[in-house]
């Protein structure tokens, strides 16, 4: 087996790059070149990452998430290639869930990074897939792992300086995806074949913020302090950050405290699997202890 890969020098990149070591053959997609697809298999994953400063020009999300994402499927199509893997986002669908976060969920994106991700979907989507090819779209949510603190930097800084959390009275549950797990689903999806489609990548189960920030302090040796600071007050020391330099805004606390659940069931029943092979609470230990390092 052959793999042309895109964004070998991201997290996810590097990953299955060491992953698939002397076992796969890949080649790395150079930047700017011409897309010549001569591998049995394409794992797109170049993008641009979501840009949780805001600071990033709307525009670059859209010529790199989608219009990169057509060149490259385009290519692929008139391609001898069989199979198509390109890494979509939860965010393409929504940035508030309710319920659980499903497949068949309406895609409703509020930011550029979500409308770029779910306009290269829709193109990918709405071209005829040939018999003997299958077209894959992942939508996972957080990844992590070490090397990589998604967007745990600002709890995780916390934890280590033994300042207490303040946000324990928010009952909070959030799907979070470990590497170990996102490298074992991308080998079962070119192994096993299942139908062509979009798949949510999450590890099984849910976790609070304030059960994040308790490992965090086994981790860094410090018990953790937790305040229940009343849900208003906490409203109010947001929007003052969002007018002054404080380290908290409005935007922070709701990824602090938000639920955002994302149902695994469909990858899982595509490569029967009954669980996942790396429990959530075992990969985001080995994500934390990392950061001491």
């Amino acid at each position: 087996m052959s793999i042309y890969l895109t964004g070998a020098s991201g997290f996810v990149g590097k990953n299955l790059i060491s992953y698939f070591k002397n076992k796969i053959e890949i080649k790395k997609h150079v930047r700017d070149s011409e897309f010549l697809i001569k591998e049995n298999t394409v794992i797109h994953l170049a993008g641009k990452a979501h840009d949780l400063k805001n600071i990033s020009n709307k525009d670059e999300y859209y010529e790199v998430n989608t219009e990169l994402t057509k060149q490259i499927f385009d290519s692929f199509l008139i391609s001898d290639s069989s199979v198509f893997i390109m890494l979509s986002s939860v965010k393409a669908v929504a940035d508030n869930v309710l319920g659980i976060l499903n497949e068949h969920c309406e895609p409703n994106p509020k930011t550029h990074y979500g409308k770029s991700k779910f306009l290269a979907e829709r193109y990918v989507l709405s071209k005829k897939i040939p018999q003997n090819k299958r077209v894959y779209i992942l939508r996972p949510c957080m990844i992590h792992g070490p090397g990589n603190k998604g967007n745990l930097n600002l709890l995780y800084s916390m934890a280590k300086k033994g300042i207490p959390f303040p946000f324990a009275s928010f009952k909070n549950e959030r799907s979070l995806l470990g590497i170990d797990n996102a490298k074992e689903l991308i080998l079962g999806m070119i192994e096993k074949s299942p139908e062509s489609g979009v798949y949510n990548f999450s590890d099984d189960g849910y976790i609070s913020s304030t059960k994040i920030y308790e490992l965090m302090g086994e981790v860094v040796g410090k018990k953790s302090t937790l305040w229940k600071v009343p849900k208003s007050a906490i409203s109010i020391i947001g929007k003052l950050g969002d007018i002054l330099p404080l380290p908290i805004d409005s935007l922070k606390i709701k990824k602090l405290t938000e639920n955002y659940r994302v149902s695994n069931q469909k990858i899982k029943k595509a490569l029967g699997w009954d669980s996942m092979p790396h429990s959530l609470s075992d990969n985001l230990k080995n994500t934390l202890k990392s950061f001491n390092s």
